[in-house]
């Protein structure tokens, strides 16, 4: 295979891509030292590293655990569980085409989120992207067991995380507490395959480049490498895995929320290993129904309507998946 100069990257420096220690996050001077780092990356950077996390190693390997052997059962049963329009199941391959994409994205991905019943007040309203998770229990009862103490876990780091980026733009720690009391946390298990030739002659890539719809993403990418950012200056760099780190990022939905004083910055994935790579995003996003203003933020001239995050999400869905289009 070819050097894939489509998908050229320069090396990273960790001044570009900081690693950010929260250990300190639950002591009161070491809060605001850490909301102070956060906040100042989020704006300048969009990408960051999270280190002293406090998630286990047990719970990590478990959910890659899980994921790998998921991915490697039949079509035939994975299927039994195909996605729907409520962003929820397994998405085989070719079914994403991310807005300005050339080609469909070369990836699987399980779909799931907050967890609710079928007669949640929500989902009987139908509230946007409320609905309840569909699990392969027939054919993969160790999916539900093993990853959801992992996705809980990193649903309370991120309440953590938003807890300090709030005081670092001057609102109060709760700020965000209500909007997540029932988040819509989605969740995602990506499976990469290894290029093939037909993907090199497409220029098609694992993800393709984008930015995330949401709040915060807190990804965990296993050691394979093939995450890509675009720095401030239009060079697209490598973020190497780090052990025993998250990546986190701002999506849209927060850029939205404060005016564009935070930013979301565009990534893509390729995998250029001869064998599969996987990763676990958690889009750490609030209740559909919360109300994204950015005048909460700011007082500059707003340069976004309000919505809510159900309606801006699942809009951006519809504009990314093919379960949509062929409705």
């Amino acid at each position: 295979m070819s050097d894939l100069k489509f998908a050229s990257a320069k090396s990273t420096s960790f001044d570009q891509i900081p690693v950010i220690d929260i250990s300190a996050i639950d002591t009161k001077d070491g809060f605001a030292e850490i909301a102070t780092q956060l906040v100042h990356t989020a704006k300048t950077v969009g990408f960051f590293y999270i280190k002293g996390h406090g998630i286990s190693k047990q719970l990590i390997e478990q959910a890659f655990a899980a994921s790998e052997r998921f991915f490697k059962l039949p079509a035939s049963e994975k299927s039994t569980i195909a996605v729907d329009v409520n962003q929820r199941g397994w998405m085989g391959q070719g079914m994403t085409q991310l807005e300005g994409a050339k080609t469909h994205d070369s990836k699987e991905v399980f779909f799931w989120g907050w967890e609710v019943n079928k007669d949640d007040p929500d989902v009987l309203a139908g509230v946007p992207m409320v609905y309840p998770n569909q699990w392969p229990d027939e054919v993969a009862p160790f999916l539900r067991r093993d990853l959801m103490p992992y996705y809980d876990a990193v649903i309370s780091l991120s309440r953590s995380v938003l807890s300090a980026l709030a005081f670092g733009l001057g609102k109060p720690k709760d700020f965000f507490t209500e909007a997540y009391e029932k988040p819509l946390g989605r969740g995602q298990l990506v499976y990469y395959p290894p290029m093939k030739r037909e993907d090199e002659l497409e220029e098609r890539f694992g993800a393709a480049p984008h930015t995330d719809f949401g709040v915060l993403t807190v990804l965990l990418q296993d050691m394979q490498g093939g995450l890509q950012v675009l720095n401030q200056s239009g060079e697209w760099i490598e973020a190497p895995p780090i052990k025993g780190s998250f990546v986190c990022n701002i999506g849209d939905l927060l850029e939205r929320w404060t005016n564009g004083s935070l930013v979301s910055t565009k990534h893509r994935v390729i995998n250029r290993n001869k064998t599969a790579r996987y990763s676990i995003p958690v889009f750490c996003d609030p209740a559909s129904q919360t109300i994204i203003d950015p005048a909460e933020f700011s007082d500059a001239p707003e340069q976004y309507e309000k919505i809510t995050a159900g309606e801006h999400i699942a809009m951006r869905n519809s504009n990314n998946f093919s379960q949509y289009k062929n409705k």
